[in-house]
């Protein structure tokens, strides 16, 4: 099976999944890529944001269709994951490949332990004043962690949002909007040294468009989540493993 293919039908299903979690997939977009045979830092990093952005603002269209984004708490997020991805992405240029697949594991296998134990909160962040500080302080620590590693960040974002009292569709939704915005400073950021492959590109993007609409329109409705998050933390939790054993 040609290679275009191959990766279009694997991001195809991945990305109804990812769509319904409020995440761009870049998780396992990049190591898919970077396992076919392109080049981690230069060709599947910019390709797998750019995955990640069709996948998480296609999802964010349909979530706020229905009303299920918390603009207010998104736009503290958005703002500073955009600011600070860049440098992570500039210091991602000085450091070498190994080091940045190491962080891309470890943050994976965080995201997988958040997912998989579901913790939630006594009390809810529910004020401005609440909001604002974490969509702040949390921002700034995942954008240079998202432009550094070339991660969407969703896999952080989600649980987060559910452990300050969202529930499951809202923090997914809110979610989607959120990984879009850092998605795009983080791509922006590695944009001057990718590369892309025409066909590849245009190939997978078309499948993660058609996967996420029919993801985020089944989370919308009537689809719960439990079940879909536990597969989710076992392949990022796979996904971590196969990596760490490329940098040992």
């Amino acid at each position: 099976m040609p290679l275009d293919m191959l990766a279009s039908l694997v991001f195809l299903v991945a990305s109804f999944v990812f769509s319904m979690l409020g995440m761009g997939g870049s998780q396992l977009y990049i190591p898919i890529l970077y396992w076919l045979g392109m080049n981690f830092k230069h060709e599947a990093i910019p390709l797998g944001l750019l995955l990640n952005i069709a996948t998480s603002a296609s999802a964010a269209i349909t979530y706020y269709r229905h009303g299920l984004i918390r603009v207010r708490l998104a736009i503290p997020f958005a703002l500073t994951m955009i600011l600070c991805a860049p440098i992570g992405a500039f210091i991602n240029f000085k450091v070498s490949t190994k080091l940045v697949i190491l962080v891309f594991a470890l943050f994976t296998l965080a995201g997988a332990f958040l997912a998989a134990t579901n913790w939630k909160p006594k009390k809810k962040v529910e004020s401005k004043k609440a909001e604002l500080i974490l969509g702040v302080t949390a921002g700034s620590i995942l954008g240079l962690v998202v432009g550094f590693a070339g991660r969407g960040g969703g896999a952080m974002i989600v649980p987060i949002l559910l452990m300050s009292g969202l529930e499951a569709k809202a923090a997914a939704a809110t979610s989607s909007l959120i990984v879009t915005c850092a998605a795009v400073s983080a791509f922006l950021g590695h944009l001057p040294r990718a590369h892309f492959y025409p066909v590849l590109s245009i190939a997978t993007i078309a499948a993660v468009l058609v996967g996420s609409q029919a993801g985020s329109r089944l989370m919308a409705g009537r689809m719960k989540p439990k079940g879909v998050r536990y597969i989710f933390a076992t392949v990022l939790f796979l996904v971590a493993i196969l990596l760490l054993k490329d940098v040992f």
